[in-house]
């Protein structure tokens, strides 16, 4: 319980935390944040890392001089389609081998399921995909298991990672420091975690609402 509260405050201070790291480790911040981004988008285990909440943040916190916001906007982009990129290779060389007939989880079905809906939606996914989170980090990963056209799949994530990454960093780059924003924060990443959830929810209802047969 007290793992998850220090998570949860974490996240509400994301802005306070960051201006800390950047105190602390000065040039090397640009490091951990591409870290932070790769790692939220390219491994299939971290799903839970910041990633819409903390572009955002750090746009914010670039307009301080801090940060250039123009080297940091081009190394994330570069990080967020990196991910997709390993992950999505992580997902054709082992993503097959995971899914099993009588898996709770990982079944064949659910895997054939999915390459009929990548043919289907591939592009419109894999943009999507970047404005959920822990679903953008499962996306690339079940694209590669599903064998999509690597090209394809190479054009929607970089743009999908182009867009992602400019609409957050340069929101918190002009908006972030707007003294309403900055009193209040912690709201303004509840609301964006909220927002980025909210396709994720409104699928779902949809699919719950069309019965069995969309499912």
């Amino acid at each position: 319980m007290d793992l998850l509260l220090t998570f949860v405050d974490y996240f509400r201070h994301l802005d306070t935390h960051l201006e800390t790291l950047t105190s602390q480790y000065g040039a090397w911040t640009y490091g951990i944040l591409f870290a932070i981004i790769f790692c939220e988008t390219g491994l299939v285990v971290t799903p839970f890392l910041p990633g819409d909440s903390l572009l955002f943040a750090a746009g914010a916190l670039a307009t301080s001089g801090s940060l250039n916001v123009v080297f940091m906007w081009v190394l994330l982009m570069i990080a967020a389609v990196a991910g997709d990129t390993v992950n999505y290779w992580v997902g054709h060389q082992v993503g097959v081998r995971v899914f099993k007939p009588d898996a709770k989880i990982l079944k064949t079905a659910y895997l054939e399921k999915t390459e009929h809906f990548f043919e289907k939606y591939g592009g419109k996914t894999i943009i999507l995909a970047r404005f959920m989170p822990i679903v953008r980090t499962y996306a690339p990963f079940v694209a590669g298991a599903s064998r999509m056209n690597y090209p394809k799949f190479l054009l929607y994530n970089v743009v999908g990672g182009f867009i992602w990454v400019t609409l957050f960093v340069w929101a918190g780059f002009f908006f972030g420091n707007i003294p309403f924003i900055k009193r209040n924060f912690e709201y303004v990443v509840i609301v964006i975690i909220l927002l980025s959830v909210a396709p994720a929810i409104w699928e779902y209802v949809r699919h719950r609402r069309a019965g069995p047969a969309a499912v």
